[in-house]
């Protein structure tokens, strides 16, 4: 026995179903776009010395609670001050101790690039890890060594997709897991750094990164307080410098072939 056939009264609202499943699909996208402009966290601004450690070395190594009386805050500043006026020979480690990577005044490496996503627009992405080790030596007005190392499995961004993607994409971290740096020739400062003062030098090394090694030239900023020297830096680099290819998705309609490599470094003397 057949079937009565379909009429308008009796057939199925197939048509009517799959409307209201396109228009929850229009207000979902609506409304990620919506978050992504307004509600997400803007980006971090680029690396700039005015960020200050929260805490100074000097602090840990006297113990010396901030609520002391102000007579035990005054010896501990001039402790600070002997340390610095010592001499800044020797070797400077970068003391993952001073600042809180929570609000960038701790050391870190990190990206900056610039994507087009699917119906929000152009952004920048940007991806730091405070995982970053590596020391410098100070001989007079001369930087004679310095090398670091940063573990790139752990840079986080604004968005954990983003950041399993450049696992298998990209900087490819579960291939190339590190990038490193190694100074290739002396820096030569202007003199010796004084507290407070600000200093612009250049670092002439080898960078390696997605496994490719390129001499760079890198434009830094410094400046000591309390016992601290503070680094700052950027460098333009294009993915296909190092053999890398600008990671895809479905929300990502482009991204520059060119990004920028930026970092902060904390250092402590010893």
């Amino acid at each position: 026995m057949s079937s009565p056939r379909s009429t308008p009264a009796n057939r199925p609202s197939w048509l009517r179903l799959l409307l209201i499943v396109a228009a929850v699909a229009v207000l979902a996208a609506a409304a990620a776009g919506a978050w992504y402009l307004f509600l997400r966290p803007a980006a971090p601004p680029e690396v700039a010395l005015a960020a200050v450690p929260t805490a100074a070395p000097t602090d840990e190594a006297t113990d010396t609670p901030a609520s002391e009386e102000p007579a035990a805050a005054a010896s501990a500043a001039l402790a600070a001050s002997d340390v610095v006026t010592a001499g800044l020979d020797g070797t400077w480690t970068v003391d993952q101790s001073i600042g809180s990577f929570s609000d960038f005044s701790s050391s870190f490496v990190g990206y900056r690039v610039t994507e087009e996503l699917v119906g929000i627009g152009t952004a920048a992405a940007v991806g730091r890890t405070p995982d970053v080790t590596g020391s410098l030596t100070l001989a007079g007005s001369t930087i004679a060594e310095a090398s670091f190392e940063a573990d790139l499995t752990t840079l986080q961004s604004d968005s954990g997709m983003r950041d399993g993607q450049l696992g298998r994409q990209g900087l490819e971290t579960d291939t190339y897991p590190t990038a490193t740096f190694v100074l290739a020739e002396p820096i030569e400062l202007d003199a010796v750094p004084a507290a407070g003062e600000a200093i612009a030098a250049t670092a002439v090394g080898d960078l390696t990164l997605h496994g490719v090694t390129q001499r760079v030239e890198i434009t830094l900023e410094a400046q000591l307080s309390n016992g601290v020297v503070t680094v700052v830096g950027s460098l333009p680099v294009a993915f296909g410098d190092y053999g890398m290819t600008a990671p895809e998705s479905m929300r990502v309609l482009s991204i520059d072939e060119n990004g920028t490599m930026e970092f902060q470094l904390q250092f402590t003397q010893g």
